[in-house]
């Protein structure tokens, strides 16, 4: 019989590293999750079991709660202070949130764990701070830990997502490595299998938004409190209303295109695009069919934040869709308004991703 891996999750969102896990082997049990979002608690609960999640500040949790013991520790804290996106702010509170990630370690006694963070991450002063807590007078004097930025291309999904993967061990097991890649733009070249391109991920998908209806007639108790849900990846399908300004930018952005493409339509043009030329050409973009997609992010359904526009179809992508792109299985489950998982859907690790770390994983184990 073959030993499970006891897993727990940190900074857990909607479960997505944990589906990486569980994607990759059975083995992976999962024995507990920490998550201070309730409705991203609540999806993870839908998911994997409300018995094993806690929801609160892990600052709380580790003042109260046993700390259980696992073999392999997870999580993502926050990274909006090192966001290469926005106001960036090296003293944002949550920066420092990798040292309760830290005394987490030190009381489930892990035998490796792993940190998923923004690629800005492995640059920042809390980087290097985690980095001599494993020295030989630090608080994990007993681990160490290797950092590389990975594509999740790289590893089978659909979307170039750019991330700092730490990889921590105990010491006396050595270092596990990285995972390889199975995927490379230039497979002729690497050898290896080509891009997974947003085409093979939605080709196939009904074109028209068809679940809108299930939104307004599913309710779910999460902690005392109502919440939209539960729902299936399948039933994210959602439309939304956009104004007549918008549905005429959509209809002259060719495939491919941008809002450079609304330059010779001055009556298209928002006034800070007017103004300024020269910033993102991924605004107001249609997804390309053959490539992989950019980062899904947290607002991928409001095109004037990203290339976000589905390939043919004049909208945005819906949540269904974005989920996909993610990795998402069928049977993952979110609970929330639309706000809410799309924060969970943007949050996640690519599922793909985290496999691919999970099969290294139980290779070691």
């Amino acid at each position: 019989m073959t030993r499970e891996i006891r897993v727990l999750d940190l900074f857990a969102g909607a479960g997505g590293l944990t589906a990486g896990l569980h994607a990759a082997s059975d083995r992976f049990q999962t024995v507990g999750a920490v998550e201070m979002d309730r409705a991203a608690a609540a999806s993870y609960a839908a998911t994997y079991g409300e018995d094993i999640v806690y929801v609160g500040d892990i600052k709380t949790w580790l003042a109260e709660e046993d700390v259980p013991r696992a073999d392999v520790i997870i999580g993502g804290p926050p990274c909006q202070g090192f966001s290469s996106l926005g106001k960036q702010d090296v003293e944002d509170e949550r920066n420092s949130l990798w040292q309760e990630y830290a005394q987490t370690i030190r009381r489930a006694r892990p035998k490796y764990f792993v940190v998923e963070n923004v690629a800005e991450f492995k640059k920042s002063p809390q980087y290097r701070q985690f980095k001599e807590a494993t020295s030989e007078d630090g608080m994990l004097a007993e681990y160490d830990f290797q950092a590389e930025v990975l594509n999740a291309a790289d590893f089978g999904a659909p979307q170039a997502r750019r991330r700092t993967v730490i990889i921590g061990y105990r010491r006396d097991l050595g270092f596990p490595g990285f995972p390889e890649p199975s995927h490379s733009a230039t497979p002729e070249v690497d050898g290896l299998m080509p891009y997974v391109t947003v085409r093979d991920a939605l080709g196939r998908l009904p074109r028209v938004p068809d679940r809108d209806e299930l939104f307004d007639r599913r309710r779910t108790q999460f902690g005392g409190r109502q919440y939209a849900g539960v729902f299936s990846v399948r039933d994210l399908h959602w439309s939304r209303r956009y104004t007549d300004l918008s549905l005429k930018r959509f209809a002259v952005i060719p495939a491919g295109g941008n809002r450079r493409h609304l330059e010779p339509y001055p009556d298209l043009m928002a006034p800070c695009w007017t103004k300024h030329k020269t910033g993102s050409g991924d605004v107001m973009g249609r997804l390309h069919w053959d490539r992989p997609s950019v980062t899904i992010r947290t607002e991928f359904f409001k095109p004037e934040k990203g290339r976000y526009i589905h390939p043919e179809e004049d909208r945005a992508i819906t949540h269904y869709e974005a989920a996909v792109l993610q990795g998402f299985a069928a049977e993952h489950r979110f609970v929330g308004s639309r706000t809410d998982i799309a924060r969970q859907i943007g949050n996640a690790v690519p599922i793909p991703l985290g496999a691919a770390i999970g099969r290294l994983l139980a290779d070691v184990l």
